[in-house]
This record gives structure tokens, C-alpha cells and sequence, in this order.
């Protein structure tokens, strides 16, 4: 049941990718991050494990993307800023990981994390990572938390957080321009 509902389901993110964006460069490149974002999510789901094997070759095919830029709507972005977001977005969920251990001698969240946040920010840019770890943060916590409530996770039994990241970065990716957009037009009333 699992495998045609996964097939279904990308042909479906497929689809919205290509809506989206049109037929070209851009669809090609979007269900490229998305085949991975979806093969990410179900292994960290199964496993609790996002394998370098996909993580590192989605970073660098992100960085490779942005050279295809032709400004604008993403993917891909510019290289500068696709380098600025894989530095940026490994390099803060490490920072976030070792703070933590600090202060509770535990390991908050895996390697993997960090680069498919590291991936996120090679395919959309660094303008994007603050959208994106928003996203994953608050579905991530309100879906432990209900499980947890439920009694169908007990506490601190690990939640896999590259779902939450994956899902993220593929609305931010179709979505993220005008989210961002209204979260700065709010900002600037507020």
C-alpha cells in the first residue's frame, strides 16, 4: 500500500512543480529537489537517518542549479547566493546542535539535519532558510506535541526532523516569494 501512495504521491508534487513553473529549466530542477526531498522524508521517517549518499549530492546538484540562473524565481538562484545558503544553512543547524549539547550534554538532532538544511539553502538561497526552519520548527513541534498528548510518542523518544525540513523547503520552494513577502509586509506595520 505504502509504495504506490509514495509513487502517487511525487507524481502529484510533480505535477504542482510543473504547474507552477511551466514546462522547462525551472520544472526539471524543482521535481529533481523534490524526488529527493520525498526520498529524504521517508527514510528519515523509516530510519531516523538522512544518508549522505542523497545529502551531499543534493547540496552540490543545488549549487550546480544556481549556475543555470537567469534571475528571479526559484530554483535556481544565483550561485552567490546558493553558496551564501548551503554556508549558512549547514553551518547554523550545527551551531543550534553544538548550543544545544552544551547546555544539555544530549544530541538534539543528526549530521544529516544539517545538510539537507545545507541543501535547502543551495536550492532557494539564504533568503529563504529563516522561511523554512520557521515552517519545519512549528509543524515539527505542534506534530510532536500532539503526539505526545495523544500518548502515541512518549517523551523524549526522538521525532525525525527531516520531514518537517523537506515539506518546508518544498513549499518555500513553490511558495516562498509571496510568503516572504507578506512576512516583511507584517513585519514592517507591526
Amino acid at each position: 500500500m505504502r509504495y504506490p501512495l509514495v509513487e502517487l504521491a511525487t507524481a502529484a508534487c510533480f505535477a504542482a512543480v510543473a504547474w507552477h513553473f511551466g514546462f522547462g529549466i525551472q520544472a526539471l530542477l524543482g521535481c529533481v529537489f523534490t524526488a529527493y526531498l520525498i526520498a529524504l522524508a521517508g527514510i528519515d521517517l523509516d530510519r531516523q537517518l538522512l544518508p549522505d549518499i542523497l545529502t551531499v549530492p543534493l547540496v552540490w546538484t543545488g549549487l550546480l542549479a544556481s549556475l543555470w540562473h537567469a534571475g528571479g524565481a526559484v530554483p535556481p538562484v544565483s550561485p552567490r547566493d546558493a553558496l551564501i545558503g548551503a554556508a549558512a544553512g549547514y553551518l547554523f543547524l550545527w551551531a543550534v546542535f553544538q548550543l544545544f549539547r552544551l547546555a544539555t550534554g544530549k544530541e538534539g538532532m543528526g549530521y544529516g539535519d544539517f545538510k539537507l538544511f545545507a541543501a535547502a539553502g543551495a536550492w532557494l538561497g539564504w533568503q529563504m532558510l529563516p522561511l523554512v526552519l520557521l515552517l519545519a520548527a512549528v509543524v515539527g513541534a505542534v506534530t510532536g506535541i500532539a503526539l505526545i498528548v495523544a500518548k502515541r510518542l512518549g517523551r523524549g523518544v526522538p521525532i525525525p526532523f527531516g520531514p518537517y525540513l523537506a515539506g518546508a523547503s518544498w513549499i518555500a520552494m513553490l511558495w516562498g516569494g509571496p510568503m516572504m513577502d507578506a512576512w516583511l509586509a507584517a513585519a514592517r506595520l507591526g
